[in-house]
């Protein structure tokens, strides 16, 4: 049933309820003019928060922490066109407490998906963005360094930590070209940087990749050929061990197919799962349609 319907002058790209708790539901969403805005959406006219965040488009978002949802402040991180990531807290007005930029003399990069992670305690906190060349990039925000880069040779659609308020553990980055990787965070080697295993599911894009909050190694890839797929990650006999050298690396486990389904002809562009109601979850699609879908038996997985 369809409670409320608004219409706002800049088109919405994306949008997060992570740095709200249920009870608030404040909807943060960035927009084409490259603005931020928080809604309260038992009052949607005015945003209760709002900032000119990025020069263009801003195509992801994501949020965390706060009072009961989590450690740390409420922060909220934007990833955009101009090539900036940037994070925010709607405590400061105007300013982020966060920028990341290329540095003087590197060519600016398309930023496409933006995620939080690490958020264990009250000064732990990293932001996992990927670009549309391929570029994996892991921001410390305690020490506000760069931690750790890599790139998967094609355009970074969606990254995900299974969870985002434990020690990191397991990254999941999808591509354009119908690839992706599964990185343990567990163990950072001082020049492989993290062990990954990846999967080739089809020839078009994964859009986005969510993992089941009841469960974090089970996650689900939706794409480009309208498709969702559901997935297991087994962890290996040793997630860890020592180079020739006595330098810990980590070992990547594997992937299992548990289910697809096709439920469009056109690409599935987001997805997400209920908190509270296991297997039950939303995806919307191009072909302008919102699916709300179960998975059963995830109990017996």
């Amino acid at each position: 049933v369809l409670k409320k319907k608004l219409e706002k002058a800049k088109p919405i790209k994306c949008g997060t309820f992570g740095a709200t708790s249920l009870q608030q539901r404040y909807l943060a969403t960035g927009d084409f003019g490259g603005n931020l805005n928080i809604w309260n959406l038992e009052a949607p006219e005015i945003p209760v928060y709002s900032v000119k965040g990025h020069k263009e488009i801003i195509n992801s978002i994501d949020g965390v922490g706060g009072l009961g949802i989590g450690e740390g402040a409420p922060e909220i991180v934007t990833g955009s066109r101009d090539g900036t990531v940037k994070v925010w807290d709607p405590r400061q007005k105007d300013t982020p407490v966060a920028n990341m930029e290329p540095v003087q003399g590197e060519s600016k990069r398309d930023c496409w998906t933006v995620a939080f992670g690490n958020a264990y305690n009250q000064e732990e906190r990293v932001v996992c963005a990927g670009y549309d060349n391929g570029d994996i990039k892991l921001f410390d925000l305690k020490t506000m360094s760069l931690r750790w880069e890599t790139n998967i040779k094609n355009g970074v659609c969606s990254v995900e930590f299974d969870r985002k308020d434990v020690n990191m553990n397991k990254l999941v980055a999808t591509s354009l070209e119908g690839k992706f990787h599964v990185f343990d965070m567990r163990t950072q080697h001082p020049t492989k940087g993290f062990a990954s295993v990846s999967e080739k599911v089809q020839k078009s894009t994964i859009w986005q990749v969510r993992h089941l909050p009841q469960n974090r190694d089970i996650f689900m890839t939706s794409g480009g050929a309208g498709s969702l797929h559901l997935w297991k990650y087994e962890y290996p006999a040793q997630r860890s061990k020592k180079d020739s050298e006595g330098a810990e690396m980590g070992v990547a486990g594997s992937v299992s197919l548990l289910q697809n389904v096709t439920l469009s002809t056109q690409p599935i562009s987001s997805l997400d799962w209920s908190p509270d109601k296991k297997g039950l979850c939303v995806c919307g699609a191009f072909d302008q349609t919102v699916r709300v879908l179960i998975v059963t038996r995830l109990n017996r997985i």
